[in-house]
């Protein structure tokens, strides 16, 4: 859903959503989903504050890193979602969020 209305905000942004067909299955553990941003360059963008920071250091401590993880927080509604990703994707530079996790909103 994210990825749509981001879509329909911003053509040019490059998003997949995982479950797409060029992207992770739905349902990809998150140690193979962090080495497929790692090996495909895309900043992840997920609700799983649960497992996945966890998941994340794992991963670091074994020599990896990622382009960036946003994690959203409880209650941040999708239309804010979708603002501060556009003004994130506007003012940033991609380079500036590698080997972050960022909670958003900040």
């Amino acid at each position: 859903m994210v990825r749509n209305r981001l879509l329909q905000r911003e053509r040019n942004i490059e998003a997949l959503a995982v479950g797409d067909s060029a992207a992770p299955a739905t349902g990809t553990p998150d140690a193979e989903l962090l080495r497929w941003i790692e090996e495909n360059g895309y900043i992840l963008v997920s609700r799983n504050r649960r497992t996945l920071p966890r998941h994340l250091k794992e991963h670091v401590k074994a020599g990896h890193h990622v382009p960036g993880i946003f994690l959203l927080r409880r209650q941040y509604p999708v239309s804010q979602v979708i603002e501060d990703l556009l003004l994130i994707w506007e003012s940033g530079d991609p380079k500036e969020y590698k080997g972050q996790l960022i909670y958003l909103p900040l």
